[in-house]
């Protein structure tokens, strides 16, 4: 079988050149490559043969094309889609410079304000998807990138797509796992259980775990090292405020978190404006007019199991 590398550049043509590989996780490759019309570069995430076999690429491609139409300052947008001669889809988005909000984190504490400013710009992304019925469902640091004083969050409406464009071949993929596509670290209780009528609450539980995670330093069930037990522990356990583990964090914002962290989507917040407005309450003006700030250069990992990377990741 040719290549996959070759296979993805024969698809681009002489539009686009491959330059290196990202990497990527167990359903896709990522690749930089040049866009020689506009003289910049992007990045192109194809998905694996595995994969695609389980996959309606018709409907992919459609799912694909509606959150190709999110345009907002705090989402990396998809500009082009594609399928390669062995029928693998692909898709472009811009290459943004800058870090993951794990590489951030793993390089020591993050202060209040910046936190705070992060969880904002996120929380930002959310609310404007949302109202445009795009549920992200795969919120998680590394699916937050930091750039020049902005949190901008990427593969929006990917994990969907993935979702409602499952088929039930023999052998297929997804359907041996039903709906629940995401990362078991930050899935809410009903996403990982695969219920249909999950919606957009399952992005705040989300942003609820990753920012316990970013104010307290450790991920709220890191005692935790496998997919089950973390999935077990969203189900049925409460972890400690944030609050009791962070002093310095504001009540208010604490109260927050735990209510995103709810077990009941309608115990969380109805909406991320509503989670925006409860922002205001704790964020000060130096709060607001900060997002993202440098990278110190503090040493204090994480705990372990708030950096297990699960599969039905991209």
């Amino acid at each position: 079988m040719t290549d996959l590398r070759d296979t993805l550049q024969s698809a681009l043509g002489t539009a686009f050149t491959l330059e290196r590989e990202l990497g990527g996780g167990g359903m896709s490759r990522v690749f930089v490559a040049r866009d020689h019309a506009l003289a910049r570069e992007v990045v192109v995430k194809v998905l694996s043969p595995e994969l695609s076999a389980s996959l309606s690429v018709e409907r992919f491609t459609r799912e694909i094309k509606l959150a190709a139409a999110l345009q907002d300052p705090h989402i990396v947008p998809v500009h082009s889609t594609g399928i390669t001669s062995d029928g693998l889809p692909y898709y472009t988005m811009p290459f943004v410079r800058g870090d993951s909000l794990r590489a951030r984190m793993l390089t020591g504490p993050v202060p209040l304000a910046e936190a705070v400013g992060i969880l904002r710009n996120v929380a930002q992304a959310l609310a404007y998807a949302h109202e445009r019925g795009i549920v992200h469902r795969d919120i998680k640091p590394e699916n937050v990138l930091l750039s020049r004083g902005t949190a901008v969050v990427t593969d929006f409406g990917i994990a969907k797509a993935l979702s409602a464009s499952a088929t039930n071949a023999p052998g297929a993929t997804l359907t041996s796992v039903g709906t629940s596509i995401g990362t078991p670290a930050y899935m809410a209780p009903e996403q990982a259980a695969g219920d249909p009528s999950t919606d957009h609450r399952a992005d705040l539980y989300a942003w609820g775990v990753l920012a316990y995670e970013l104010l307290t330093g450790a991920h709220p069930f890191a005692q935790h090292a496998s997919a089950h037990a973390l999935i077990t522990a969203h189900m049925t356990q409460t972890p400690p405020s944030v609050a009791s583990v962070a002093p310095t964090v504001p009540a208010a914002l604490s109260e927050l978190v735990a209510r995103c962290l709810a077990k009941l989507p309608g115990d969380r917040p109805s909406s991320a404006d509503d989670v925006l407005a409860s922002l205001d309450t704790v964020a000060t003006p130096a709060t607001i007019a900060t997002a993202v700030r440098p990278a110190s250069k503090f040493s204090l990992p994480l705990k372990a199991a708030a950096l297990v990377a699960f599969a039905v990741t991209l």
